[in-house]
């Protein structure tokens, strides 16, 4: 069985989606129609801006949404999915790629999304930080120690984790990680602390545009961050990315799950090779490889 999976922030780089825009005149139309709904010239920055221009999270989250759709859509008839998976952001890519939302509103959720995760950021310094070579169990029980607000925020593999939270907590976190025998604890390059309760007025916020929202019946099942089983009901659906912004993105247990339900495949659609690394990680036997147009 063949399970698509959507890459989240961070996968972005300096003229992605050019070749596309290029190639296909329909992925063209959808470029110049995402300019139209942003009402800006996104294609502009992801053809030819900075990485730093890329960096922000207005900017990246469309982006990286975009490549990853249209990238989708070009595959045409080779594009079966038997189930999707997205990393935060990426849900909402697999979401139109099984037909629970249209390219439209999708896009308009997405963008509704980071701006609303950018405010957030802005009430209180924060920040995540990577941790890698300790037991998930370990990292939660330090966070539980930590003044302020640290918790558990990716769970991307055996080994890996990331933690997330207000600044002074999550730097003395990892120093603690550290101390008691952490690999590393390194402070990542991002803009707040996603998913902790520090999002919690972008949750709101989305809450809104969500409910005002038309989801479908899905084509096929989304093992969603939240609840990391096959979900296929559309109110479930919504109920789920509306929590994803303050849970844990639970990657590990959701590919688990795809793979004990029958995955096979994994392929990866849009920017970057992070998640097909993952994949491999959590289970060496899965067969993992990028969307070929």
């Amino acid at each position: 069985m063949k399970a698509y999976i959507f890459p989240g922030q961070g996968a972005q780089f300096t003229g992605m989606g050019l070749d596309l825009y290029e190639k296909y005149p329909e992925a063209q139309e959808l470029f110049e129609r995402a300019n139209k709904i942003l009402g800006f010239s996104i294609t502009d920055i992801m053809f030819q801006g900075t990485a730093e221009d890329l960096k922000q999270t207005k900017v990246t989250q469309p982006a990286i949404f975009l490549h990853s759709v249209i990238m989708s859509k070009m595959m045409g008839n080779s594009f079966k999915p038997d189930m999707v998976a997205g990393h935060s952001l990426g849900e909402i890519s697999a979401l139109v790629a099984n037909e629970t939302l249209e390219f439209e509103a999708a896009l308009k959720l997405v963008y509704k999304r980071a701006l609303a995760m950018q405010k957030a950021c802005e009430i209180e310094p924060s920040t995540m930080a990577a941790v890698l070579g300790m037991e998930d169990e370990l990292v939660e029980a330090i966070c539980a120690e930590i003044e302020g607000t640290v918790v558990a925020a990716n769970y991307n593999c055996p080994g890996q984790l990331v933690i997330s939270g207000d600044l002074a907590a999550v730097e003395k976190t990892c120093e603690v990680l550290k101390e008691r025998g952490a690999k590393r604890a390194l402070i990542l390059p991002v803009g707040g602390a996603f998913h902790s309760p520090l999002m919690e007025p972008a949750r709101k916020e989305l809450a809104e545009a969500i409910e005002a929202t038309t989801f479908n019946t899905p084509s096929c099942p989304i093992y969603q961050n939240v609840s990391t089983f096959a979900v296929t009901d559309p109110e479930e659906i919504k109920k789920n990315l509306v929590f994803q912004l303050t849970a844990p993105v639970k990657w590990t247990h959701s590919v688990k799950n795809m793979i004990a339900d029958g995955a096979t495949e994994f392929i990866e659609v849009g920017p970057g090779k992070v998640l097909q690394g993952l994949v491999k990680k959590i289970d060496r036997s899965a067969e993992v490889s990028s969307a070929i147009i």
